[in-house]
Formats: C-alpha cells, structure tokens, sequence
C-alpha cells in the first residue's frame, strides 16, 4: 500500500506566540533567547533572518548582525501550552502521530485517501489549528519521513506541498545536500569537499563509496537523496521525565537566590504533573559551576505532586551539591518515574489541607497563568514582568504546489 506521511511544522514557533501575545512585535526583527552576552539565539523571526542571524548563533554576533532586533527572554510556560493545543487538535483527527520535538509533528495517513483525501484533510487540519489557535502551520505531504520534512522546509512559511509518489527524486535532485534532514555542518562539509553540492549528485555516488567515507551512515545518505525511507511513524506517547534548568546572566553564589530559582522550578512542575494527572518518584537536582563542572543529585521518593515535600526534598540535594567556595553558572530540576495518579492524602498530618490549598492554586493558575500565584520566596523571580495579552491572528490560505 502507498504511504502518505504528512510533516507539519509550525512557522517561527517561539516567535509566532510572542507576537499572538504582543502585536507590537509584528513584522520586526525578533530573537527569542540571547538576552546575556553569554547566551545564544533560540529562535528568530524572518526578518531577522535576513541578516544572517540563525538559531544557536551568540547573542553577540546576533546583535552585532542587526542592532535593531528585539531581544526576547522567551517563556517557555507558554510554548508548551500552544503546543499542547495543536498536539490534541492533530491527535483528534488523525489514526498515528508522531511528536517529534515541541512544534514538529509527523503524521501517517494511509489508508484514508480512500475517504477523505489526504492533501485536502492535511489542508483541514492546517486550518483548523490556525483558526484555534492563531497560529500558522505548514506542512510536507509525501511517501515517507526524509521527503515530506524537506517538502515542508521548502514551502515555510504559512505553506504546503503534495510530492506524489514516484516523484520524490525529481523533486530532491537540485536542492543542497544541506537540505536533508540528517546534513549536519560537518557532513555537508565533507561532502563538499568531495564535490558534491546538490541532493542529485549524491544520489548518483556509488554507494559502496558513500560507506567507505561516513561507514553505515553512507547507507542511509544514499538511501534519503534517492527518497527511500522506512523509518516507521512513532506513535505519540507521554514524556517519561521533565526538567526545568536556568543558566544565570551572571554567576552567582547567592544562596537565597538560588534556592528560589529551585523553588519556583518545581511548582511549575508540579503543576504541570497535576494538570496530567501524575506523579514524580524521583527527583534529581544538577549544578553547574563557572568553571562548566557539572554535578547531579537524585533521591527516590514517594510518588507525589505535593509542592512541599518536593521543595524540602529539592533543597536537601542542593545543599549537599552545593561548594559555597564556587560560582554557580546553571541550576536544574527533574522529574523522573512518573506514572499516573494522584498523591496520596495522609490522614495524620496536613497534606489534606495542602491538597485542597493546591487546587485552589491550580484553578487560579488555569486561569491567569502559573507565575501569578506561588509561594513569596520564590515569586521575587517575576516580579518584575509585564502582563501580556493573547490575541488570534486571521488565517490566509497558500496555494498547494503539486510536484508531478
């Protein structure tokens, strides 16, 4: 049976929700990420694109590439709730997906040409997410994985394409072998220097050839510049961890700043546990020194969402990590062993209070976001920032290229 696989990328993601947040940052040169000279580029707009700028670039370069652009902290509380958002619009109407990072999804809909036609229900549920959400979506539909990325790359933004079956060479011959998925900058290099430019040239290489410079990967470069992949569709299931980690503008060996940067980490978390309906029973902490030592502590515990046995727990590994003779670059927080459930009340002290304190918590958080309400010690870390507004942002449809 044909495959049809469908690759939707959401266009500047982090961008894209700051600006359905902030109007004011439409059509102007936006870099998530990079606030500290020390940081890097997270992510940036298209306009900023234009001079050069790229994710993981420096701060320092970015600025000095485009004085002009706006710098943003990023905020990443709210990325994950709009990729929540599209995550169930697309898991509702679709038989597998595939979430392959925080705004990429694979999709396989074989079999449903017979009744809906695939191109016209991607097309649907492009526009439904737009329409739901106010952000824009664009997507690569072909015979396998490799294909439909690199098809859904060439239309962005705000794009989509059909690579009928057959036609997958032909629509891969010119491109830069920097286009497949799996060229990183060192393997495009090396191709390079072999004379090898576009995706057509290495799909003529010998094989044989091809191994004998890049060993088993040679086989699957020839095998992705002549559209041939297998790689199956991995269905979507719950992450078996989370983490939160901050990497300081400044180093730092303030104690009490440190302990309400962990603090805040995990009410975050537990929110975000309880909001699943689940549990941690295992909580790790990790350090990182000005001198990029890093160290990690983690303790088993009883499965729990409770704040306050966390918090101890968490500040317990902490001060065991912790050399007070050292300045402290990054702090983490991880949960790991979650299953799902709820915590279990102790009838002999006060976690029922605290249960029902917590939910009360939680509803205001639903309501007004997460950094509005929490304990006081670890509040000081937003104090100081503006309250943004969510708009929607009015879908227009992009003409779909059909590769024959």
């Amino acid at each position: 049976m044909e495959k049809n696989i469908v690759h939707f990328d959401l266009d500047t993601f982090y961008v894209s929700v700051e600006r359905l947040k902030n109007p004011l940052l439409l059509n102007k040169p936006v870099i998530v990420g990079g606030i500290s000279d020390r940081g890097v580029v997270a992510a940036c707009s298209y306009e900023a694109r234009k001079f050069g700028i790229h994710s993981a670039m420096s701060s320092v370069m970015a600025k000095r590439l485009c004085p002009d652009a706006i710098f943003i902290k990023g905020d990443y509380e709210s990325y994950t709730q709009y990729s929540d958002m599209v995550t169930q619009i697309i898991s509702d109407r679709v038989p597998v997906l595939e979430k392959a990072s925080i705004d990429e999804f694979y999709v396989d809909l074989t079999g449903m040409e017979k009744y809906f036609g695939c191109l016209k229900y991607s097309t649907q549920i492009k526009n439904e997410i737009c329409k739901e959400t106010g952000l824009t979506i664009s997507f690569g539909l072909a015979s396998n994985k490799t294909v439909s990325k690199v098809a859904t790359n060439e239309v962005k933004p705000n794009g989509q394409c059909h690579i009928l079956a057959g036609n997958e060479k032909a629509f891969l011959r010119p491109l830069s072998v920097s286009k497949l998925p799996m060229v990183g900058s060192v393997t495009g290099q090396t191709l390079r220097n072999m004379g090898i430019q576009n995706i057509g040239s290495l799909a003529e290489m010998p094989r044989k050839m091809l191994e004998s410079v890049f060993g088993k990967n040679g086989t699957t470069l020839w095998e992705r510049a002549n559209g041939l992949d297998n790689t199956p569709i991995e269905p979507y299931h719950d992450k078996k961890s989370i983490s939160k980690e901050i990497t300081f503008d400044k180093d730092t060996t303030d104690v009490n700043k440190l302990k309400a940067v962990l603090l805040k980490m995990v009410e975050e978390m537990t929110f975000e546990l309880r909001q699943k309906q689940q549990c941690t029973g295992c909580v790790t902490v990790k350090i990182r020194y000005s001198n990029f030592d890093t160290h990690t502590k983690q303790f088993n515990i009883p499965y729990t969402t409770d704040d306050q046995t966390i918090i101890d727990k968490v500040t317990e590994l902490f001060e065991k990590l912790y050399d007070k003779r050292l300045l402290i670059r990054l702090v983490g927080v991880r949960f790991s062993k979650l299953v799902q459930g709820f915590s279990q009340i102790n009838l002999f002290d006060n976690t029922a209070e605290m249960a029902g304190l917590y939910q009360a918590m939680d509803r205001v958080r639903i309501k007004y976001g997460s950094r509005l309400i929490g304990r006081a010690f670890g509040m000081v870390l937003y104090s100081n920032r503006k309250p943004r507004f969510i708009r929607k942002s009015n879908y227009q449809s992009n003409k779909t290229p059909i590769y024959r």
